[in-house]
């Protein structure tokens, strides 16, 4: 069920270079199922800008009917959305798409992040710890001031970080981390760069997958067309990035 509220804003704090932690509470997040699945945010109260932010969910808590959002506030939207505070209302549309199949690991998971692509994969983490599920974490930044989140994922299972320019962990990319861990797990999930994704089906083509695809979305429920991509069926079929994902079996999407 898809909702539009107007949710208070109970937190917001700048937790690393440009990245922002948001928590909001309303009725809408006893709707939140799948983690993975995204909200499409109105950032300003006026027409400008038009058209809404897509953030993806990082954590859910039902108890307190709230949620948190991590987004990189770089652009006109989410400058204006980082200076929202404690007690502003924002006007909150989802949840949106489909989210991870936390089902379909059995006992050890990967979940492999990059960048912004790491917020949805600690709810994912938390719900997959409940489950019994051992994870593991491996998470891509381009320096150690962008790291964010590395002791909460710590807490849930072993954690590697990548920075681009080696200033925290492991110089490079997650690939590189990757090329070092055995392949002693069932399922992997990922979220991030493009490239990136493409590395990891590339590295492990013969177990189970889900990636979570960045796409740019005009209206986020599927009616615009402006996320459309190609999938491996054939030349002439289509899949739309928010309705019918953002996360995907590897394998299906062509980008």
């Amino acid at each position: 069920m898809i909702r539009q509220e107007k949710m208070v804003v109970v937190s917001q704090q700048q937790i690393a270079r440009n990245i922002f932690e948001l928590i909001v509470k309303g009725d809408l997040v006893q709707d939140m199922q799948e983690p993975g699945q995204f909200v499409h945010i109105r950032v300003a109260d006026s027409f400008e800008p038009l058209l809404r932010r897509p953030i993806s969910i990082a954590e859910i808590n039902r108890e307190e009917s709230q949620f948190t959002m991590i987004y990189r506030s770089e652009g006109r939207g989410t400058s204006l959305l980082a200076e929202k505070a404690v007690g502003a209302t924002i006007d909150v549309l989802g949840p949106l798409g489909h989210g991870f199949d936390v089902d379909a690991a059995k006992a050890k998971a990967y979940l492999i992040g990059g960048g912004i692509g790491v917020p949805p994969l600690y709810q994912l983490a938390k719900e997959l710890n409940a489950k019994g599920v051992e994870t593991v974490h491996i998470l891509g930044f381009e320096s150690k001031e962008a790291v964010f989140y590395e002791e909460k994922f710590k807490a849930l299972g072993e954690t590697h970080i990548a920075t681009v320019d080696g200033s925290h962990g492991t110089q490079g990319f997650v690939t590189h981390i990757l090329n070092e861990l055995p392949k002693d797990f069932d399922t992997y999930y990922s979220c991030g760069p493009t490239a990136m994704l493409e590395a990891v089906q590339w590295a492990y083509p013969e177990k189970q997958g889900f990636l979570s695809y960045e796409q740019r979305m005009g209206c986020g429920i599927g009616a615009c067309f402006a996320c459309v991509c190609r999938t491996t069926k054939s030349e002439t079929d289509y899949i739309k990035v928010c309705s019918d994902g953002p996360v995907f079996p590897a394998g299906v999407v062509i980008v």
